[in-house]
């Protein structure tokens, strides 16, 4: 069984931020991309897994067989930062049984309709629909783009909104 040592929502997925702070930070091994786009490009899946360091496995997944890899050995072994590129396929994992107790918001990019609520990070009405109901699942949402800064809670964002 996989530890999950960061399970984080970046619309940028494999970055930067990612390999220099997060993998450090939180000592992962591993990373899973979880994103039902990424998984059918594979010219764009060869590119993300190609972005990070080499002595960290990359392995990519649509929603759908993340959950059901989930539910047959927990992902494997390792220590594993998830990663997935919106609220909604964290969501639908949650729903077909990925058993998170924390999800780190760390980037959803700008668009009509999208306001700012921290740093980088906008949320639209579906999005804070979607939030809520993982807080009601029992999941704890948190937001922070890089570990320097403080973790905000999610009730304190939803009031920006």
């Amino acid at each position: 069984m996989a530890k999950i040592v960061l399970c984080r929502i970046d619309s940028r997925l494999i970055h930067g931020q990612v390999v220099t702070k997060w993998v450090g930070q939180s000592q992962a091994n591993r990373i899973a991309v979880v994103s039902d786009e990424l998984d059918a490009d594979p010219f764009m899946k060869n590119i993300f897994m190609m972005a990070a360091p080499p002595n960290i496995k990359v392995d990519c997944f649509g929603v759908a067989g993340f959950c059901q890899q989930w539910r047959e050995d927990q992902l494997g072994a390792g220590n594993v930062l998830v990663l997935f590129p919106n609220l909604a396929s964290v969501r639908q994992a949650v729903i077909d049984g990925f058993d998170i107790a924390q999800i780190q918001v760390g980037g959803l990019g700008g668009g009509p309709g999208r306001k700012v609520v921290f740093q980088n990070i906008t949320l639209d009405d579906a999005d804070e629909v979607t939030l809520r109901d993982l807080q009601e699942r029992g999941v704890d949402v948190y937001f922070q783009t890089i570990p320097e800064d403080k973790p905000q809670k999610l009730a304190d964002i939803l009031k920006r909104l």
